[in-house]
């Protein structure tokens, strides 16, 4: 803890200290050498107290959506996009599908929860990312000169994707399938060049901005469409 503010502290075989500032809450996480003091690491982080309150400031003020009730006249995103909900109830498998600039229609069979409504639009929204990553993974894996031996989807609470270079497992959070493509497109990016360096040091900065010159102004759009109720809960 300093001045107030819960530090996650990591010891690794660094040879410089990293700290960083994390969604959704400004988690505050340190990446420490392994023979830096720990009074070396309340330093760093003491002179960084400025910085660190500037970007949880941020983090808080991001609009959050209350919890989604799956109901006519919601707002829901797709692509970065924001589309009101409309729910029709008729037999058969769950549909999901957009109808003109701004409607995102549900189809559910009568009665249904708000739970199996939910898991209905998840579903729709896995599959519209499983469209769309594979040609991402593609076209960035040859330019990079890397190659994932696994890729998927799942909920998390703090990450928009993780990777984990030693076996080459990429994983993408569902909630990536409400950001714009471009964003998606980021995130993958990111994650492949993991495979390449596995630090966020300045090397992999470099081939960040070598490859995808644009990507911090991506980062900043990530957080622009507003956080949904359960993906950040603690």
């Amino acid at each position: 803890m300093v001045a107030g503010i819960t530090v996650e502290v990591v010891r690794k075989d660094i040879k410089n200290l990293h700290l960083g500032v994390y969604p959704p809450h400004g988690r505050v996480r340190v990446a420490a050498p392994l023979l830096v003091s720990d009074d070396a690491v309340r330093l760093a982080v003491v002179d960084k107290l400025a910085w660190i309150r500037r970007q949880r400031e941020k983090f808080e003020e991001q609009p959050r959506q209350s919890l989604r009730e799956m109901v006519n006249g919601e707002s829901h995103y797709f692509l970065g996009q924001r589309y009101r909900l409309r729910v029709r109830e008729r037999e058969g498998v769950p549909r999901v599908a957009i109808h003109g600039l701004d409607t995102l229609e549900l189809s559910v069979r009568p009665g249904s929860t708000r739970d199996q409504r939910e898991t209905s639009l998840q579903h729709w929204y896995r599959q519209a990312l499983k469209v769309r990553v594979p040609p991402m993974l593609t076209r960035w894996q040859a330019t990079l000169g890397v190659q994932a031996s696994h890729w998927g989807i799942k909920r998390m609470k703090t990450k928009w994707g993780s990777c984990n270079p030693d076996t080459k497992r990429l994983w993408l959070n569902l909630e990536l399938a409400k950001r714009p493509e471009a964003c998606i497109e980021y995130v993958v990016v990111h994650e492949l060049v993991h495979l390449i360096e596995r630090r966020h040091d300045d090397r992999f900065v470099a081939l960040l901005d070598r490859h995808l010159p644009a990507w911090r102004r991506l980062r900043q759009q990530l957080h622009e469409v507003p956080l949904g109720h359960h993906e950040w809960a603690e």
